[in-house]
């Protein structure tokens, strides 16, 4: 599970993750078509590209993850959740999400650039 904290380097632009049709989604061996490369460099090449969209998915989905958790915890709104709560919404120990509602709202309050 990746860290509440946030990253604060630079982002990279990572390659763009494309769906892949059904067909080729429902073969298990399939994935992105690194299966049918033959050129390692190449391989290598893509397989990394895809490592770093996938990392900065993963980073920015956490992020929207801890704005959803603050937002759902915010003592304002009439029918907010507790941390025990959030947690079990989201399959997390009820300590990670109290950090996560914390990580969610210094997101909030940042200053927007």
């Amino acid at each position: 599970m990746a860290q509440p904290e946030r990253n604060e380097r630079q982002r990279l632009r990572p390659a763009p993750l494309l769906f892949e049709p059904a067909e080729a989604a429902a073969d298990p061996e399939h994935f992105f078509d690194l299966e049918s490369m033959d050129d390692p460099k190449e391989l290598l090449a893509r397989a990394t590209e895809l490592t770093q969209a996938f990392r900065a998915a993963t980073d920015r989905a956490v992020e929207f993850q801890a704005v959803a958790a603050a937002q759902l915890a915010d003592p304002r709104r009439f029918d907010r959740l507790t941390a025990a709560d959030i947690a079990e919404r989201a399959e997390w120990t009820e300590d990670y999400a109290k950090k996560m509602v914390e990580f969610g709202r210094s997101l909030l309050n940042a200053p927007r650039p």
